[in-house]
């Protein structure tokens, strides 16, 4: 029966379908009487017997049991339409029938194979009838639903097709039934027919919008009072209206949410100036109608409806977000559309507090989901969501959505709580919570007061989990100082110092962790707290505070490193020193007033014996901040601008002062720093960069320590420096003071170090001051004479022309009103190379290379001399003077290679100087003067064939030296100029070879071997691609002497070395069998 009944819709759709298919010009008359011929067909078929037979008692039991045939009615579409439905009705009955019998006596398989596949339930049906009653359906549709929906309510057909356009105007909705009796009609057939899972697939799937459309009629439309009363025109009753109201919900709850959703918004329409836009041709059909009012306010309520249900957020994102046009701005637009959404409480919601209650943790799911593409997707929604009802709906909010996004961390320092489980707060949590906060902040980069404050009340624990995730490998170290780096960023400046000064213990204990727990690994890369197990011994109790508090300021230390952008570590580190100098105020003022402890009771003298403790946990909490500040971050990073650089010398002149009120002149560090911050105030004037207004103006706070250093100090020198200090900031450059220095008398060098000193003493490398070695400084005096301080500085206001190296010597008088000739400079370095002093002499001996390399006619003209100095400061203990020296040497190698070459090899060779045989050169000066002969041999460059021969010996011969250490250094030299002289190494390829080989092979010391084979390395490193051919002789036996290496040598660093040989030399060999193909035409010129 179930074939006859399709056939039968069969011959009714499908002559339809080839009318329909013709070259486009039926019209409402061809189609009616396309329909007539239809209706006429399937009677003469049920009629005539045959095929159909089967299906007439059916039909006909069903005809009986229906009230809704209209017999009488002159519309042939509704005749059609009527037709159509009793037989979806009769296929509908039939296949719920058989499949009741199915389930109670369910088939057996023919053959007893365990393979075999089961028997298919009697409701599925084929393709071809699928298609049969998918066309079906959508004339049903066409002809009996869409015509009666009212203005407004869908989309018209007109819209859809031209077929529809026909449709429209074939229909009579003049005669019975009246047009919402057979919209009824067809939506009660078509929701009786979904009743069935196989039917309810196809009816859904295509026409679920038209069926909601009708239903929302139906139920909700406005009565019109207006009809002629009639039978035929009367109105649904109210029963009819509560059942499709019944129906509709019924609908929506069954149905999959987003698709519901989805066709909601549909209905809902566009926006009202949709409606008066002019679009011509197919452009009309690309936007919504505008609805009426009334299914606008139902849309909305329903919308609401499915929002406020579980998983409802997640319905409305995937209803708006999946289908076509998915990544691209569009995928933006409609994440930012979803938020907007999501964020705005709809008017039909009962309370803003119970709408956000329902839809904030349903935003948090949204994080949380796996798959990469629908992740993405939702953390966007989910963050512009989060962040937009952070801007306007705060006091919700902070309760339904920060508050549970932050309740990990909480419970992390929560001192109320009562766990006494091992594991207090989980691996999941935090691992949930750290992600979440990541992507809520980080990545959504929208900060807010609402959002900081409450990240801010969080920061000390996620601090705390960060400074554990540095002790152990963990996923959550790059999210943790993400978030903390962003929070310090986005803070105001009082705020974030204020953080800061927590984070480093400066205000007590950091805290983030509730008393008695601390973070542990967990099983999965994260971490859990859990109990701490408590020590047995005080003394290692006290370690591991005090070790967890060092580290603390370490990690933070390290956390402002990478801020490289910002100027919060600089601020930070003058903030310390602010309160440094107010530090060693208090300490001056507690020394002047002593307290008087013999009134006090027992519960004050314990009052201020705590206080006293904690005062000096506080001060010795900064100090180790600021010394680990000072060793971990480079100068550059703590001194961007030129306001920080003026702050820093704020506070050193401040603690100066400090110092100058409390012990004189005659405190050695507060000379150094007074020293120090008058220097960087000269230089700073004195063109070393360039100054503007804006910086004049932040220099004015060195005007107060400046008139009070003027005015107290005990030196006349350094009183009057700090006034023309003092003048020439306030006129911002416009004074310039006269040289002085013939009538002022001479100064104590103790009073205040040579301004080189200080220049050289505080620009190492660990110093967080700022750089100043650029700057020519004054000229050299003898301890006996003078320092340059005792003259006025001279500041030049010519900042914006770039200098000449001859004009930078000419000024080189730094801060001096006069100039000295270029001897007269000369020699003063000279007499200064032999100052006892180290900086001095330091410093000294670099101003003499500083001359050699840019070519000073003093320096030309007495190389020897300089040699001469250079060699015997070799021989200095201090490691500042002897590279000093070794920089010297090499550049006057550079400028003299074949003068000083041989001097230099004669020193590396015998080991005694030139002037008295006698005397004998110590190990560590040989050494140090193959560093000398190294540096010369990476400066050649392509000179190295050329000078580089005698070298080659030396190096070769003291590799039969009794001393190892003089070995390896030949080795090392030797490697450094082989592998830069290229074709020139082929003549020496053999005497290398066996050198190199009887090393490897015989030599007992590790080092040397070592040296031996890094020498092959260096070769083949320096050959590369030209190895076969110059050393291609002698290329097997280094081969076999690096695997004898690898396979006998007892050293574990020398097979590292022979095994970094050997694959230099696999990538030689190669690219050598192996070349690379090259694309290149060849022409060739014929004879």
């Amino acid at each position: 029966m179930t074939k006859a009944l399709l056939k039968s819709l069969g011959i009714l759709t499908n002559p339809i379908r080839e009318a329909h298919a013709s070259d486009g010009e039926s019209t409402q008359t061809r189609l009616i009487s396309a329909l007539q011929r239809n209706l006429s067909e399937l009677h003469k078929h049920l009629s005539a017997g045959g095929d159909l037979e089967e299906a007439r008692p059916l039909l006909e039991d069903v005809r009986r049991e229906i009230t809704w045939v209209y017999n009488d009615t002159v519309d042939v579409t509704w005749n059609f339409v009527q037709e159509l439905l009793l037989l979806l009705l009769c296929l509908a009955r039939h296949l719920t029938l058989l499949l009741d019998a199915f389930q109670l006596n369910p088939a057996v398989p023919t053959s007893g194979t365990p393979e075999a596949a089961p028997p298919l339930p009697p409701d599925v049906l084929s393709v071809d009838q699928q298609k049969t009653l998918a066309s079906v359906l959508q004339f049903v549709v066409t002809l009996g639903l869409c015509p009666y929906l009212a203005p407004g309510v869908g989309v018209p057909l007109g819209l859809r097709s031209a077929f529809g356009v026909t449709v429209e105007g074939a229909v009579r909705q003049d005669v019975a039934p009246a047009g919402e009796r057979r919209l009824l009609i067809t939506t009660n057939v078509l929701l009786e027919v979904s009743t069935l899972s196989s039917l309810a697939t196809p009816v859904f799937t295509r026409h679920l919008g038209d069926i909601m459309a009708a239903l929302c009629q139906l139920a909700y439309r406005p009565h019109r009072p207006e009809g002629d009363g009639t039978k035929s025109n009367k109105g649904l009753t109210v029963e009819e209206r509560k059942s499709c109201r019944e129906a509709l919900h019924n609908l929506l709850g069954k149905v999959y949410q987003p698709i519901v959703i989805k066709e909601l918004l549909i209905l809902q329409g566009g926006p009202k100036q949709a409606s008066s836009d002019s679009r011509g041709g197919s452009g009309g059909a690309k936007g919504l109608t505008q609805a009426t009012a009334w299914l606008r306010r139902l849309c909305g309520q329903l919308l609401s409806d499915r929002l406020m249900q579980p998983y409802g957020v997640q319905a409305v994102a995937r209803a708006i977000l999946e289908g076509p046009g998915v990544g691209g701005d569009s995928d933006w637009k409609k994440c930012d559309a979803v938020a907007k959404i999501l964020a705005a409480c709809p008017q039909q919601s009962l309370s803003a507090e119970s709408y956000y209650s329902q839809v904030c943790p349903q935003v948090l799911e949204l994080l949380h989901f796996k798959d990469k593409l629908t992740a993405q997707q939702f953390q966007r929604v989910a963050t512009r969501t989060a962040l937009t009802m952070v801007q306007d709906r705060p006091e919700f909010v902070y309760r339904f959505l920060l508050g549970p996004l932050f309740a990990p961390l909480h419970r992390c320092a929560d001192e109320k709580g009562n766990y006494q489980s091992q594991d207090a707060v989980e691996e999941w949590e935090l691992t949930r919570c750290i992600e979440d906060v990541y992507k809520i902040c980080v990545v959504g980069n929208s900060p807010s007061v609402v959002l900081m404050k409450a990240l801010r009340d969080v920061i000390p624990t996620l601090f705390s989990l960060f400074c554990f995730t540095k002790h152990n490998v963990s996923h959550l170290r790059t999210p943790c100082q993400e978030i903390l780096i962003w929070c310090l960023s986005h803070s105001e400046l009082s705020e974030a110092l204020s953080l800061l000064k927590r984070l480093c213990g400066l205000m007590g204990d950091v805290g983030g962790v509730r008393h008695g727990f601390q973070f542990l690994p967990g099983s999965d890369g994260g971490a859990i707290l859990g109990v701490i197990e408590s020590a047995s011994d005080e003394d290692d109790a006290l370690y591991e505070k005090v070790s967890g508090e060092q580290w603390k300021v370490q990690c933070l230390v390290q956390l402002l490193g990478e801020m490289k952008d910002g100027d919060l570590p600089g601020e930070f580190f003058l903030f310390l020193l602010e309160n440094l100098t107010a530090v060693a105020a208090e300490q001056e003022e507690g020394l002047e007033l002593e307290v008087d402890t013999s009134s006090m009771t027992l519960l004050e003298l314990e009052q201020h014996l705590l206080e006293r403790a904690s005062g000096h946990g506080q001060r010795l909490a900064l100090l180790q901040t600021l010394a680990i500040m000072c060793e971990g971050l480079p100068h550059t990073l703590l001194l961007r601008k030129p306001t920080q650089v003026v702050g820093f010398i704020v506070s050193m002149l401040q603690r100066a002062c400090v110092g100058l009120e409390e012990c004189g002149a005659d405190s050695p560090v507060e000379s150094q720093t007074l020293s120090m911050g008058m220097g960087l105030v000269a230089t700073l004037l004195s063109g070393a960069a360039e100054l503007n207004s804006d910086d004049y103006s932040s220099m004015a706070a060195l005007l107060p320590p400046l008139e009070q250093i003027s005015q107290d100090h005990p030196e006349h020198v350094i009183r009057e420096l700090a006034s023309d200090l003092r003048a020439t900031i306030a006129t911002h450059g416009a004074y310039h003071p006269t040289k002085t220095s013939s009538s002022k008398p001479h100064t104590n060098p103790t009073s205040i170090k040579n301004p080189l000193k200080s220049t050289y003493s505080h620009n190492s490398k660990d110093s967080p001051s700022i750089s100043v070695s650029r700057v020519h400084t004054p000229p050299m005096s003898h301890p006996k004479h003078a320092t340059v301080p005792a003259e006025a500085p001279k500041v030049s206001t010519h900042t914006t022309e770039p200098k000449s190296e001859h004009t930078v010597k000419q000024t080189a008088a730094g801060i001096s009103d006069g100039f000295l000739p270029p001897s007269k400079e000369f020699s003063e370095c000279l007499l200064g190379a032999c100052d006892p002093d180290v900086p001095t002499r330091a410093v000294a001996l670099r101003s003499l290379t500083r001359f050699c390399k840019d070519g000073d006619i003093a320096a030309l003209q007495n190389k020897d001399k300089l040699l001469m100095l250079f060699l015997e400061n070799l021989e200095h203990e201090d490691s500042f003077v002897y590279l000093s020296a070794i920089q010297g040497l090499a550049v006057l190698a550079e400028s003299f290679p074949e003068q000083i070459l041989q001097r230099l090899l004669g020193e590396y060779r015998t080991g005694s100087s030139e002037g008295s045989p006698k005397r004998e050169r110590s190990l560590e000066t040989r050494l140090k003067v193959g560093e000398v002969l190294m540096r010369a041999s990476r400066a050649m460059g392509d000179l190295a064939p050329h000078y580089g021969r005698p070298l080659i010996g030396v190096f070769l011969s003291s590799t039969r030296d009794e001393d190892s250490s003089v070995r390896a250094s030949s080795l090392s030299n030797l490697g450094e100029l082989c592998q830069r002289l290229d074709f020139s190494l082929g003549a020496l390829a053999q005497e290398l070879s066996t050198c190199l080989t009887a090393l490897i092979k015989t030599d007992r010391e590790a080092e040397v071997r070592r040296a031996a084979v890094h020498v092959i390395a260096l070769i083949l490193r320096g050959l590369g691609d030209k190895t076969t051919q110059v050393l291609g002789d002698v290329l097997l036996e280094l081969y076999r002497a690096l695997k004898w290496v690898v396979r006998s040598d007892p050293d574990e660093v020398a097979k590292l070395h022979a095994q970094l040989a050997l694959e230099e030399l696999d990538d030689v060999m190669k690219r050598f069998i192996f070349p690379q193909q090259k694309l290149e035409k060849k022409i060739v010129v014929l004879p």
